[in-house]
């Protein structure tokens, strides 16, 4: 059995695998919607690109801080990941 994680992104608890990404839990909570973490100045809808924190389209705020990158922070119990779909 594995060991794993509550977090909350956007409204909805997902859990999953200790050690993993937030923006894989982003990816398990939106699955249908397909995974967006933030819109450009213009409005358009971003997502993860580059997966090791170059390209900055997986920024989301978590516990309330703002600008944090999904593709490098791994999930902690209880996290509060709010990503563009929810401002």
């Amino acid at each position: 059995m594995h060991d794993t994680v509550t977090i909350n992104v956007d409204g909805r608890d997902v859990q999953i695998e200790r050690g993993s990404s937030v923006v894989a839990a982003i990816a398990l909570a939106t699955a249908t919607a397909g995974v967006v973490t933030r819109e450009s100045v213009s409005g358009a809808q971003r997502g993860p690109l580059c997966g090791m924190g170059v390209c900055q389209e997986c920024r989301v705020s978590i516990d309330g801080v703002r600008h944090r990158l999904a593709c490098q922070t791994l999930c902690a119990e209880g996290m509060n990941v709010r990503t563009a779909r929810s401002e």
